[in-house]
């Protein structure tokens, strides 16, 4: 039916012949086996579907469309390629947290509560209080690196969705 270039991939609308129900494929290429440096050192396999997944999981139930979610697994990805195809896990996830935090800040601070593995009230309290005021300096161990901090990744190019745009619950 349609035809479109996406970020990283190529997006195509499809009708079933005999029931007519209409559906979107994403065609991707991956040229290089993308792997992620675990904080263990241990190297595992990037796994695109894990990423998203962790991502509906912070995001639900707010409104997020998943077409935002997916450009944001599609940045990880570009970030992997461009690093040559390995990225420590740290990078990725201050990635994924520097596209949630202007978006929709309850799904960037369930995303960080597991990616930094919040132990306290403390910890939530902590990263609130940095939400609130972007001009104060994170602390070295729990901050999202401007892009300027972090040469490796390449500019956005995630288009940033408008929360509360979608009827879909995530």
């Amino acid at each position: 039916m349609e035809t479109r270039d996406a970020v990283a991939a190529v997006r195509r609308r499809r009708a079933c012949p005999d029931c007519g129900k209409r559906f979107t494929t994403y065609e991707r290429v991956d040229s290089l086996p993308l792997v992620v440096r675990k904080r263990d050192g241990s190297p595992e396999t990037f796994e695109r579907d894990k990423l998203i997944g962790g991502l509906v999981r912070a995001a639900y139930p707010r409104r997020l469309e998943q077409a935002f979610l997916e450009e944001i697994a599609d940045a990880v990805s570009a970030a992997l390629r461009e690093a040559g195809g390995e990225l420590p896990s740290e990078r990725i996830g201050e990635l994924v947290l520097r596209e949630l935090r202007d978006v929709d800040p309850v799904s960037y601070v369930r995303f960080a509560s597991v990616y930094r593995n919040f132990s306290d009230v403390a910890e939530f309290e902590s990263e609130l209080a940095r939400l609130e005021r972007p001009d104060q300096a994170p602390s070295p161990s729990s901050s999202v690196r401007t892009k300027a901090e972090d040469p490796v990744l390449p500019p956005n190019t995630v288009q940033t969705a408008i929360p509360g745009s979608s009827d879909k619950e995530f």
